[in-house]
């Protein structure tokens, strides 16, 4: 009997402690921490939110608090921003009724971590800020590199670059220990950032090495998938694209290893099925408060009749009052995510566009290199007499390596363009010299076709205007070539007019009046749009790429002017615009220098000449058309060798390809212009949407031939810098 008594007690001290065990904080805390270390974060969030409601239940404010700010943790380190700051705010506001914690300051610096993301920078810098005032009052010094590693970005967001070094270089020069590695590496990380934004592109890259290194023994993937990203874009703004396409790579690869890491974590449907537990939650403990109200409201009638009638009265009123709020709550749900719905529409047809310009970019860059491969070699047939039955077919591969030229041009302009990639020159230029010199050079075009050519310009128009005459002359060039192509035994005018002289500008009415063929009314809006030209059959007899009234709207936009068409189908048409040119009264210093078209062969004979080029077929074009003019030349194909060439050997004139294996071409210019600063180089590059003239220029070279390039254009340069 003593035995069987001592077994039912032992028996029930077991199950209280079970349920003791199954049913408190430290239980769901406990599954909830194994869950994480699985990476099931499914039952992670069920865990937390179970020890959430057990410390609601028993009122234990400082644990709802503890598990309600660990839960906005897990949604920030899943990258659920939203959710993180409103769980998080809630832990903050029951912390608030207690004795400050390491747990509270903790809070605020989640919060503020959020508030970064999500680019809320006054945000982050309160919550920071509170983070470090609860962590001087409870003397955590743990927390200091934390607090002020982030205060240094926030600075560096901010453009307090000089503020943000200074707290960065205190966190880097601190020795290396297992808890710093990650701190100190986001800091190398961050000054890398600021020197990249300041054009240090080298000591940006050193920065960005050292936080590698770092990162490699701390083991972060997410720091180091931005570190290879950093590194990438410094490459690529060195042009030295292998090294950025590489490094590029390994950003990618790791950041898709993190995203599917990411989504094995918490999958899109977990996290949904958590959120509608959650709600299912809320609705049952407001089912059991109804089934409690409707008990005592049963109870009270027994009491006293007019009570009950009261209270259900009061229920109803509440009823219709809490049906209302749910109403208003689903209502501004759907508002969200339709707003949502429309900013994410929005970041893609961005994404697409800005795709779609790099697209377009590589490719015509890429179509350059074998096209000035065909359009040399046909050059070259054409200079060895060939046969007359292969004469035409030469022409005809000319005529289209041309075409092919120009409208490779043509989307590379409309690219700078839409990619802001453009700047407005404002220079010295004469006007009526320029239209002159376009109306000789298109003297030809109006011959062939039997057009009367007129050119009428005003001559109280100064003289000595300032402006973006290569901008204009694209504009005048399209706009007059389409009038002598479109017009045929009629008559071009070219005229000019001053409207105004008025606050130091004067202000220009353009007309270009052709007989030609003219448009249809419903195509007066859409030949300006890219690829239009009216209709096929105008395409198909006339020619072209139907982007030179394209580029010349997007000219003319940033000129702050408008291009306005007045036509009728066999009468002809009239394009006009009007430009606000600033003007100087004086004879200005500097003149835009005219660049001749013919050469002399005689005096370019028998110089020598370095070409650095790595493509075998433009070697062997670049050295024969050389050759052809008596011209000697030494061919190399990398930029480190021919800094050594060019250290014991003297030549009258370098042609440098820009796009290198190792050295490029602009960095081994550079290096030369050490030691050289006398021997013309001319830089020769199939001219992509990230490289300009004055780029190029600027690493010490004295001119630009871009591939594909006209022949004669090619001797010319050579002349002007074999002379001289």
């Amino acid at each position: 009997m003593k035995f069987y008594l001592i077994f039912i007690f032992l028996f029930n001290s077991i199950l209280y402690s079970q349920h003791e065990e199954t049913d408190s904080i430290g239980y769901y805390n406990n599954l909830a921490n194994i869950h994480i270390k699985k990476n099931q974060y499914k039952e992670v969030f069920f865990y937390t939110q179970k020890a959430i409601n057990y410390a609601q239940e028993k009122a234990n404010t400082k644990e709802q608090a503890i598990q309600t700010a660990k839960l906005g943790r897990l949604y920030y380190n899943l990258k659920k921003h939203d959710d993180a700051i409103e769980k998080l705010t809630e832990s903050i506001g029951l912390f608030k009724t207690l004795s400050p914690t390491p747990e509270y300051a903790k809070a605020y610096y989640y919060l503020g971590l959020t508030y970064i993301e999500k680019a809320n920078l006054t945000a982050a810098e309160t919550c920071i800020n509170k983070t470090a005032a609860i962590s001087k009052a409870l003397q955590l010094k743990d927390n200091d590199d934390l607090i002020l590693l982030q205060k240094a970005i926030i600075n560096r967001e901010n453009k307090k670059y000089e503020l943000a070094s200074a707290q960065l270089n205190t966190i880097i020069s601190k020795s290396d220990t297992p808890n710093l590695m990650d701190t100190k590496a986001e800091a190398l990380y961050q000054m890398g950032l600021i020197e990249q934004q300041n054009n240090r592109y080298n000591l940006a890259l050193s920065y960005f090495n050292k936080a590698l290194n770092l990162n490699a023994k701390n083991q972060n993937s997410e720091q180091k998938s931005h570190i290879l990203l950093a590194i990438s874009l410094v490459y690529d703004k060195m042009l030295d694209k292998s090294s950025a396409y590489s490094y590029l790579k390994l950003h990618l690869n790791l950041k898709e290893s993190l995203a599917i890491a990411n989504n094995e974590k918490l999958g899109i449907n977990d996290y949904e099925a958590f959120k509608e537990s959650q709600r299912k939650i809320n609705q049952a403990r407001i089912n059991k408060k109804k089934k409690d109200q409707e008990r005592t409201e049963k109870f009270s009638r027994l009491i006293n009749y007019l009570s009950v009638a009261l209270i259900a009265i009061l229920s109803l009123l509440s009823f219709s009052l809490y049906k209302i709020n749910i109403i208003r709550k689903k209502s501004n749900l759907l508002l969200q995510e339709k707003n949502n719905e429309l900013i994410i529409a929005k970041e893609k047809a961005e994404k697409a566009s800005n795709a779609r310009a790099d697209f377009l970019s590589t490719v015509s860059h890429e179509l350059r290199t074998p096209l000035n491969a065909i359009n040399g070699i046909t050059h070259l047939l054409l200079e060895e007499n060939p046969k007359k039955s292969q004469l035409h077919y030469l022409s005809s591969l000319q005529y289209s390596g041309n075409y092919l030229t120009a409208f490779i041009n043509d989307i590379l302009e409309i690219n700078k363009i839409d990619s802001n990639k453009i700047e407005i020159e404002r220079i010295n230029f004469d006007l009526k010299k320029l239209l002159i010199d376009i109306k000789n050079s298109l003297n030809e075009v109006a011959t062939k076709n039997k057009n009367e050519f007129i050119l009428e310009i005003d001559n109280a128009i100064p003289t000595h205007l300032i402006g973006d005459p290569i901008k204009l002359s694209q504009v005048f060039m399209n706009l007059i070539n389409n009038a002598l192509k479109f017009t045929k035994n009629g008559k071009v005018s070219i005229i000019a007019k001053l409207k105004s002289l008025q606050n130091q500008k004067a202000i220009i009415a353009f007309e270009i009046i052709d007989t030609g063929i003219g448009i249809p009314e419903e195509k007066l809006e859409s030949v300006f749009d890219s690829f239009s030209q009216g209709s096929t059959e105008i395409n198909r007899k006339y020619g072209g790429t139907g982007l030179g009234l394209t580029i010349v709207k997007k000219i003319l936009n940033l000129l702050e002017s408008e291009i306005h068409l007045k036509s009728n189908v066999g009468e002809g048409s009239t394009f006009s615009f009007e430009l606000a040119l600033a003007f100087n009264e004086q004879q200005p210093d500097e003149q835009v220098p005219v660049q001749e078209n013919s050469f002399d062969l005689s005096k370019i004979k028998g110089k020598n000449i370095l070409v650095v080029e790595d493509n075998k077929i433009n070697q062997m074009i670049t050295k024969r058309m050389l050759e052809n003019r008596e011209i000697l030349c030494e061919v190399i194909d990398n930029g480190e060798e021919a800094i050594e060439v060019m250290k014991n050997n003297k030549y009258d004139l370098v042609l440098m390809d820009v796009h290198l294996p190792g050295i490029n071409g602009t960095i081994a210019t550079k290096e030369i212009r050490k030691f050289d600063t006398t021997t013309p180089i001319i830089a020769m590059t199939a001219i992509s949407l990230n490289e300009n003239r004055e780029m190029l220029l600027s690493y010490g070279m004295n001119d630009v031939i871009t591939k594909p390039f006209i022949p004669n254009d090619f001797y010319v340069i050579l002349s002007k810098y074999l002379v001289n």
